[in-house]
Formats: C-alpha cells, structure tokens, sequence
C-alpha cells in the first residue's frame, strides 16, 4: 500500500540543512512508495543537487528567504519541487554532457546538476524567471517497480 501527501521543507539557504532535506525526501519515498534502496538513493542525490543550485544562488544573492521542498506522494508518481527567490536562468542554455559511463564525461568537472537530475529521476521539469526557479524531479511509480 502507498502513502499519498504532501511534505513540506522550507530551509535557510545553508549547506548544513541539506542532510535534513535528503533526509526527509528518502523517507518520505521510503516509506511512502515501493521504491528499492537504488531508487530512493537517485532521488536523495537529484534532490540534493538542486537544492544545492538553490542554496547557493541565495548565497551569492545574499537573500534571506528559505529554500522550499516540497515532495508529494501518489500512486502513480513522486514529485519534488526545489523552488529558490533567485534570479533564475535559461534552462534552454545549460549544455548537455556525454552519458555517465562516456570517457568524455570527464572533461566536464562543473555543471553536471542538471543532467545528473534528468539522468536520476523520470522527468526534471525546470521554470525559472525573475522571481526565482522551481525544480521538479518525478519518478513514475508504474514504471518502476522493477527498477529504472
């Protein structure tokens, strides 16, 4: 049986709340949904890595406003949204890298967050614009129940 809800983080922009926010969303999809231990660890790595992008737009900006988490449970899907007070930026124009596993990944030592997120969950939907950028990663439930 799987759990349906909401749970809500909204953290100060501060590295030492990311344990806290990948610890809550790999409970929530632990106990919530049939995710294997695999799965629920790419969703705590997806979800770290934009609520690191949002941290430390905040920390460059110097605002104030917390980060928001929102992770949301249904039968069919598990839906994080990271949503940060930031300038934003052109999703459009993040490069895309080689696969993982290519030797020419390796050239790349900054800017793996987004392809690393879309590699990690199902779909990684990006909105951004003046008031910030809202990073939702969905795992479809359906599909994996024997693994991704």
């Amino acid at each position: 049986m799987r759990a349906s809800g909401v749970v809500e983080l909204r953290v100060p922009a501060r590295p030492e709340f990311l344990q806290l926010v990948r610890s809550v969303v790999g409970a929530a999809a632990a106990s919530g949904t049939d995710l294997g231990p695999d799965q629920v660890a790419d969703l705590r790595l997806a979800v770290s890595e934009a609520a690191t992008n949002a941290m430390e737009v905040h920390g460059l900006r110097g605002l104030t406003d917390r980060v928001v988490v929102r992770c949301k449970l249904s039968d069919e899907l598990i839906e994080v949204e990271v949503a940060d007070r930031g300038p934003g930026f052109d999703p459009d124009a993040v490069p895309s890298l080689p696969p993982v596993d290519s030797p020419e990944r390796l050239q790349h030592e900054s800017g793996l967050g987004v392809s690393l997120m879309q590699q990690l969950t199902d779909q990684t939907i990006i909105e951004s614009g003046r008031d910030g950028t809202a990073v939702r990663l969905m795992i479809n439930l359906r599909d994996s129940a024997g693994g991704r």
